[in-house]
């Protein structure tokens, strides 16, 4: 019971916020342009779903490709940097200053060395996806049982069934809260990159909604953007809880609850 109610104290401020939002822009006559009502924002979502929807799905293409190729790469040099020492001693400082590097500057560059195609943007989703993912699986590498390592290791166990058989299964939860981390990133980045060139996308409609004043289109952008980020958040959730069975820490746990 008390967790249903911790569940509803987020959605019961948002709704108040969201009521005072309304209230305010009816009592001071706040003009559309400038800040739109909830309802109008709301009505415009709905009565202009035929002026947006093209956009979405170009953005959820370019979302579903930018991240699947993301999490490959950061995948692959996780797992790279955790089974050669030397390439994580020379290449991870490397990884941290290309964090360092503003996307929205570094876009303008791939546009000119790539053109106006999907290629800089599937380079620019790939650039914020995949650090998450690389960082957060190198640290469940290192949680692994340290008793259970050496225990395969006497058995003697190869280094390849030592990761497939506990490394791997060990990190698998740090590898998901990468994913959801950079799920939300994806659409981010999506957006960005749609910015720099495209002719359809959610970042084109909010372009051509700001240059036009139309800040009700505005915010349905915006909504669309958070309503996307939430349910690609929570489709990696769905995905952690039907392959993960078991964490690390679980069985200590129900001893000492016993």
């Amino acid at each position: 019971m008390n967790v249903v109610l911790k569940g509803w104290r987020p959605i019961l401020v948002l709704i108040l916020l969201i009521i005072a939002w309304e209230i305010s822009c009816r009592l001071c006559n706040i003009p559309g342009w400038l800040l739109p009502a909830p309802t109008e924002i709301v009505q415009e979502m709905v009565s202009g779903w035929s002026n947006y929807n093209g956009h979405l799905l170009a953005t959820i293409k370019l979302i579903i490709i930018g991240f699947l190729i993301g999490s490959s790469v950061g995948i692959f040099i996780a797992v790279c940097l955790h089974l050669v020492p030397f390439l994580r001693q020379a290449f991870y400082p490397i990884l941290i200053i290309s964090q360092n590097i503003p996307i929205i500057v570094l876009a303008p560059l791939l546009v000119i060395w790539f053109g106006f195609g999907m290629l800089p943007k599937i380079i620019v989703i790939t650039l914020v996806c995949f650090f998450p993912i690389t960082v957060s699986l190198l640290d469940g590498f290192r949680q692994t049982d340290r008793d259970l390592l050496h225990y395969m290791q006497m058995a003697g166990a190869t280094k390849r069934q030592i990761f497939w058989k506990l490394e791997w299964p060990y990190a698998l939860p740090s590898l998901f809260s990468g994913l959801k981390i950079s799920a939300t990133y994806s659409v981010m980045g999506a957006v960005i990159s749609e910015w720099l060139g495209a002719s359809k996308g959610i970042g084109v409609y909010m372009t051509l909604a700001s240059s036009s004043f139309r800040t009700d289109r505005v915010f349905v952008a915006i909504m669309v953007i958070i309503i996307l980020s939430l349910l690609f958040f929570l489709f990696i959730l769905f995905l952690e809880k039907r392959i993960i069975r078991w964490k690390p820490g679980e069985e200590g746990n129900a001893y000492e609850s016993a």
